[in-house]
């Protein structure tokens, strides 16, 4: 949310709430990291540091495409149950997948049933391995967008939600043959893997990306 609530008959803006919260352990997390157990390991043990191998960026594309009109925290309370479904996001495997597979994944409650981001999340997995023909990987498409900064930001709100670069880049998944990829959820993707830097100033994080590269 972006103001906390006012007190009847108190005049004036509600109170904006803070974007920087500080924890009972003393660290500063942005708002959205700061309250929820789940997120808040997400963002301390992962959210903004690289990942650059192909099956680590494959997973957080596929979860990405998932994620489109459903919060975060849903997406990334089922990650276990996706990661089981889709063979660990080993992109060979997925690729692989038949009819029988997208009606065995419409029976799984434990993941999001949406036809049409199943049948999107194996597309993809089968452009990823098409791509190798061209000599590069998805990691080497992805990353090949990086060099965009931001200002030091202090407040939620002035986080884009895309940039230039994401628009980019997700162009060139569209000319690759990635479906479902635009630019507001290229951008979130850029975010978790590391491409760019958007930590808010006061966060334990700010100016830390880079500290260690995930699969």
């Amino acid at each position: 949310m972006r103001y906390s609530n006012q007190e009847p008959g108190v005049e004036g803006p509600p109170e904006q709430e803070p974007s920087v919260i500080i924890g009972a352990d003393g660290l500063a997390r942005p708002a959205w990291a700061a309250r929820d157990p789940l997120l808040r390991d997400y963002y301390d043990t992962e959210w903004g540091d690289p990942v650059r191998d192909e099956r680590g960026v494959f997973e957080r594309l596929s979860l990405e495409l998932f994620q489109a009109g459903l919060s975060w925290r849903t997406i990334l309370a089922k990650r276990a149950a996706f990661r089981s479904a889709f063979a660990n996001f080993e992109p060979e495997a997925v690729a692989a997948f038949t009819d029988d597979d997208v009606a065995r994944l419409l029976q799984n409650a434990a993941i999001v049933r949406n036809r049409a981001k199943i049948e999107a999340v194996i597309h993809n997995a089968r452009a990823t391995v098409a791509l190798r023909e061209t000599g590069n990987d998805l990691s080497d498409l992805v990353w090949a967008f990086t060099g965009e900064s931001f200002p030091d930001l202090v407040r939620s709100e002035l986080v884009p939600n895309q940039s230039p670069g994401s628009r980019a880049l997700a162009q060139a998944l569209r000319e690759a043959g990635f479906k479902r990829v635009g630019p507001i959820m290229c951008f979130a993707l850029m975010e978790a893997i590391g491409i760019v830097d958007t930590h808010l100033v006061g966060t334990h994080k700010h100016k830390r990306v880079g500290a260690r590269v995930r699969g």
